[in-house]
This record gives C-alpha cells, structure tokens and sequence, in this order.
C-alpha cells in the first residue's frame, strides 16, 4: 500500500540497542525493546583490571540481548567540548569496536547522571539503593535520548546532526 503525502514520515525501523555507560569503577548498561522504543536499565558491569575483560563482558551482553548496535555515552564538557573524560571515553570506546561485533555510536551524555538521581529521589530510593542501581539508570537516560533522537532525526542527513553527537 503506498503512502500519501499527508501520511507523514515514513516509520522508523526498530532496532534493539545496548547504552553504555563507561564509569571508572562501573559501567552501566541499559537495553532498548525490540521496536527501539524504551530503554530499560540491565545490570552492571563491576570494572577489572583488564579494559578487554570488561569490552568481552559488553560483547556476551550484546549477544545475549541480540543487539544490533551499542550507543556509548559520550561525556562532554558543559560548553559541548571534548574534554579529557570524552577523549578517554572515545579512546575506549575505538578499541571496544573490534571485540563487540556490531556498530557502536557515541552519544552525548551530559546531565544523565543528575536525571537519573533524580528520578531514583523522586520514587523514594535512599542513598545506599541509589549507588547500586545510578550507572544502569543513567545508561538508560543517554539510551532513551539517544532512541528519541533517532526517532526524531530518521531520514535526515546525519551531517546536518544539531546535537554534534558524533557516530
């Protein structure tokens, strides 16, 4: 059935996305459904000594989760900069790509961290239930905007990207 034009844009294939959140002692992971809709916090990934132990932890997440793309929080500086925290984040993030097998993205994450505090504040959750669970939430944060931004930007020409949000 071919659409008019009135039927507005054409409808954003879903993908299933795993969101990382690289912290220095934990990295929180968060999962889309299947449609690229929602974002849900997954779990916690304790960090080793060794950066590929934990990219090979990511990767049997991306495989147990059947995920087609991992989006990688990108912390940038408050005026959008990349500091010393975005160029060691893209640092680590260029050598997860050769164990993940799959794409990876890079998405701004300023302000998850404070979002998902927020938000663990607003349904009660006290400090100690807030430190187990603020890495996979904020993951989820940065992953929703992400999908949101997908959704939003979907046949446009990723030059033009507003958000400078690098792929």
């Amino acid at each position: 059935m071919a659409s008019s034009p009135d039927a507005g844009p054409e409808r954003v294939p879903g993908v299933r996305a795993l969101g990382v959140d690289l912290g220095s002692k934990r990295i929180g992971i968060a999962v889309s459904d299947i449609s690229g809709t929602i974002a849900s916090a997954l779990t916690t990934v304790h960090r080793s000594k060794s950066r590929r132990h934990d990219h090979a932890e990511i990767a049997k997440l991306v495989a147990v989760e059947e995920c087609e793309v991992v989006v990688v929080g990108l912390p940038l500086s408050l005026d959008g900069t990349h500091g010393p925290a975005a160029r060691a984040a893209t640092k680590e993030t260029q050598q997860m790509a050769s164990v993940v097998g799959v794409p990876i993205e890079m998405y701004d994450e300023r302000f998850t961290t404070v979002t998902a505090e927020r938000h663990m504040l607003e349904v009660g959750l006290d400090a100690k239930q807030r430190r187990l669970v603020v890495d996979k939430a904020a993951a989820a944060v940065m992953l929703q905007a992400w999908l949101e931004h997908r959704r939003n930007t979907w046949g446009r020409n990723p030059a033009a990207d507003p958000t400078g949000a690098p792929s």
